[in-house]
């Protein structure tokens, strides 16, 4: 059918309400980029700490984080999910199963950013005066880093999880509608473009419906990560 009342976006070929199973990829797709993005943080931060703090780490860490840079990650992306997919969906199940390796993989190959910004600012934070204090005074450098130098880290952190949540959803809905991601009974944003792409004549809510949904919730993402920026800024709050 197309859009009307109830159905205010039609339904797909099996009378399912599109407007329905958009909302729901819509949770599927946003809790992707909200886990994917913290393990993405997670590992950037760790590698832009120990690379900032430790001259020794330096040299390789960030030839690591080249190495990552100059690979093409969507193909790579596409070869991990087709060799892993099956024993891992084996083990937890269809859904959790997908879903866990899509995390754990946009997760590994989206940190360099976050890695180079955290190494800057720790570079530059080490040589302040509070962190020489701690220091001579003969504290453990992992004190120091979890006390000191994380905590100061975290404003442009914030700024890059939110710009990263965005990199996962697109991330997520390419491969979902290259018919590599989610199984058929889970309606990511992706998914229903796929299903949708060859009804386009039918019905184009099918398409646009999501389309619509995946570039505002993009934007969104975005608009509040230029506000968190702008937010956090020290010279914007100095001139406030």
């Amino acid at each position: 059918r197309g859009p009307g009342w109830p159905h205010i976006w039609g339904t797909d070929n099996l009378g399912r309400d599109a407007f329905a199973r958009a909302l729901v990829g819509g949770r599927i797709s946003l809790a992707v980029g909200f886990v994917a993005m913290l393990v993405s943080i997670l590992l950037g931060v760790l590698v832009g700490v120990l690379a900032g703090y430790f001259r020794v780490l330096d040299g390789p860490l960030m030839r690591l984080t080249d190495l990552f840079l100059s690979l093409p990650l969507l193909p790579i992306l596409l070869v991990v999910i087709v060799l892993f997919r099956d024993p891992v969906q084996d083990r937890l199940g269809d859904g959790l199963g997908i879903f866990v390796l899509m995390v754990i993989i946009i997760g590994a190959t989206s940190w360099m950013q976050t890695a180079r910004i955290v190494r800057g600012d720790v570079l530059s934070i080490k040589e302040q005066e509070f962190i020489l204090a701690s220091r001579s005074i003969g504290t453990r450098s992992r004190r120091v880093i979890f006390q000191n130098v994380v905590p100061n880290v975290m404003s442009p952190v914030i700024v890059a999880a939110s710009l990263g949540i965005a990199v996962a959803i697109l991330t997520e809905s390419a491969v979902s509608f290259l018919g590599l991601g989610f199984p058929l009974e889970y309606p990511t944003w992706g998914r229903l473009l796929n299903e949708a792409k060859d009804r386009i004549a039918l019905n184009i809510w099918l398409v646009l419906g999501p389309g619509l949904l995946l570039s505002a919730t993009v934007m969104s993402v975005n608009l509040i990560g230029d506000g968190l920026r702008d937010a956090l800024d020290p010279q914007n709050r100095s001139k406030g």
